[in-house]
């Protein structure tokens, strides 16, 4: 597992931009790539207070993971929105991980990854 996340700058303002289109919602999706991140793929949160928690819709999910393995990628990143708090996990989040990739946490002091549940920040290192 990668202790550092390369993200082309463009793919991050996608990704600001999908979760901008989700407020007051959290939003969700996954980063796929190989060595970067190649692809941002919006999931619908189909958490039942969408507002305070996310949940990406299983089918939705599942349907990514299989294009992901078709193209060649790996999934690099979970992200997810706080719409309305830091750029941090929130106890939920922790206690609720459960894939052996970064976190990827947009909030609304900026953006950052996390290991969870261990909570150990990683780097993000945006590129051109």
């Amino acid at each position: 597992m990668s202790q550092v996340l390369y993200v082309p700058r463009r793919l991050l303002e996608e990704t600001r931009a999908h979760l901008d289109r989700e407020v007051p919602k959290e939003g969700v999706g996954l980063w796929a790539g190989r060595r970067e991140v190649e692809r941002v793929i919006p999931l619908p949160n189909a958490h039942p207070e969408p507002r305070v928690g996310y949940l990406a819709e299983p089918v939705a999910l599942l349907r990514a993971l299989r294009e992901m393995e078709k193209e060649g990628l790996t999934l690099l990143a979970i992200y997810h929105s706080h719409p309305k708090g830091p750029a941090f996990p929130s106890p939920t989040d922790i206690r609720e991980a459960r894939w052996r990739v970064p976190y990827v946490i947009f909030g609304t002091d900026g953006v950052r990854a996390f290991l969870l549940p261990e909570g150990l920040e990683i780097a993000m290192v945006l590129i051109h």
